[in-house]
């Protein structure tokens, strides 16, 4: 009888023989996978919730920045009227029906009073989100959208507040201007109109 000779060195016996024994990945192991990819799962979702706060942050403070804009133009385009008359607070209640006449036709002359009460009504509605609707309800203004115009000697300081979604600190400037709380932003311009 012939004895089959074996040729292979002892450890590559070894590794074959470790190698039956293993065949496939242990629970442990899949369970270790599993951790980390929900992990890596629920770090996305974190992440894309902060991003659409902060999207929707950035938004409110572009739109308070180009109303404050807005009504600074609208003052110096009526520079004849006494701009101590937009001297107020805007936003926190309904500005009632538009004046007459409607200002904004062609065709129609105004006086000074009568087109910086036209700007009053619109800036309003806009701070509300009135000049945009939907079903019937708001949706283009300011998250509790407050205006606040002061002037002296020909020097207007605009105030824009809003609420944030996410909380910190309170962004008030001027205090008299919103409500105060840890959500509260502002957006303040001053402007010198001759």
């Amino acid at each position: 009888m012939s004895q089959r000779i074996n040729t292979q060195s002892p450890n590559t016996l070894r590794l074959k023989r470790n190698a039956a024994k293993q065949k496939g990945m242990t629970f442990i192991e899949v369970l270790i996978a599993l951790v980390i990819m929900v992990t890596g799962i629920l770090g996305a979702v974190a992440m894309q919730a902060t991003a659409k706060q902060s999207s929707f942050d950035a938004m409110q403070r572009s739109l308070a920045s180009s109303l404050a804009q807005d009504i600074l133009e609208r003052m110096r385009s009526n520079a004849s009227a006494n701009l101590n008359g937009y001297a107020g607070t805007y936003g926190a209640n309904d500005p009632g029906a538009a004046p007459a006449p409607a200002c904004n036709t062609s065709g129609t002359f105004c006086t000074s009073a009568q087109l910086m009460a036209t700007d009053i009504h619109q800036w309003t509605q806009s701070l509300r989100g009135g000049d945009v609707t939907l079903a019937g309800n708001n949706v283009g203004g300011l998250t509790d959208g407050r205006g606040c115009i002061t002037e002296a000697n020909n020097v207007v300081t605009i105030t824009i507040t809003w609420q944030s979604k996410a909380e910190t600190v309170d962004g008030g400037v001027v205090a008299a201007c919103g409500t105060s709380n840890s959500k509260r932003r502002q957006v303040r311009i001053a402007g010198f109109i001759t």
